[in-house]
């Protein structure tokens, strides 16, 4: 398995600076007024979300009276048991689901009312996702995965290539640009699927489980892309079942049976702690 270098390691704290720099935003002045300017913005806020499934006779409550909060550059693991409701938030806040009840804003906007299209669009610009199979396909190389969403979004042909070999330099993926995923290693493969996740330069990077497919040293590599990332100004979202990993990110929220159990934001006296 290919480690990434201790070079790439060190340039990888300036990786959000340079996507931002990438779209013809001026640098580190832009970014950080944009960050001065959000940082008590709540990126996103859910009131009152409910999402239930009908399963036979039985209706199962996936997500109940769930308010939450996150704001703009947060870095949040979210936790608890299978069935407590992680994915569901996760597709939730994605907008790959809709909720039963309840209120979702993206920055300041309603996205429960949007239509599937403009829902996809918010999608596209705004969310990049980061999955435990990485969700690359498999008969396009590392580069052609990396300007998917921007030959969807429509994007002119000579910005995808510019945008494109500033990601795969950033990302140390140079000498993949021509490879599949078949000839890629299970880091490289991540490398791909986090540089197509924020090619087009999101507010929300939400990573599902991440590192599950990857051995200990390369997950490492993959946290501290997506924690240089979020250092960046992005606002990252990991769902997990390794402590470890939940113990990194600067807030911990742990989910049961479809509520919010736990706020490291907001403890309650009763809750317990993640451990």
């Amino acid at each position: 398995m290919e480690a990434l270098p201790n070079h790439r390691l060190r340039g990888m704290a300036s990786v959000g600076e340079r996507l931002v720099t990438a779209a013809g935003v001026s640098g580190s002045l832009a970014l950080g007024a944009a960050l001065r300017e959000n940082a008590c913005m709540s990126l996103i806020e859910l009131q009152g979300i409910e999402r239930v499934f009908q399963l036979g006779d039985t209706e199962v409550h996936a997500l109940a009276a769930l308010d939450l909060r996150i704001a703009a550059g947060e870095y949040v693991a979210v936790m608890g048991p299978s069935g407590s409701g992680k994915s569901t938030l996760l597709n939730l806040l994605g907008l790959l689901d809709r909720p039963n009840a309840g209120t979702y804003r993206l920055e300041g906007r309603d996205v429960t009312t949007l239509s599937p299209d403009e829902q996809a669009r918010v999608r596209s610009e705004r969310i990049g996702f980061v999955f435990q199979s990485f969700h690359l396909v498999p008969r396009l190389t590392a580069a052609e995965n990396i300007a998917l969403p921007m030959t969807l979004a429509g994007i002119p042909a000579r910005e995808r290539n510019d945008r494109v070999v500033r990601a795969l330099a950033n990302f140390g993926l140079e000498n993949r640009a021509d490879h599949r995923p078949d000839q890629l290693s299970g880091g490289q493969r991540q490398r791909v699927a986090i540089a197509r996740a924020t090619i087009m330069q999101p507010a929300l990077i939400l990573a599902d489980e991440p590192t599950g497919n990857l051995d200990r040293h390369t997950g490492e590599e993959v946290v501290n892309l997506l924690e240089a990332l979020n250092a960046g100004g992005v606002t990252l979202v990991v769902v997990t079942h390794d402590p470890t990993m939940g113990a990194r990110a600067r807030r911990q929220l742990v989910m049961e049976d479809g509520r919010l159990k736990y706020d490291s934001a907001h403890p309650s006296p009763n809750a317990d702690a993640p451990g």
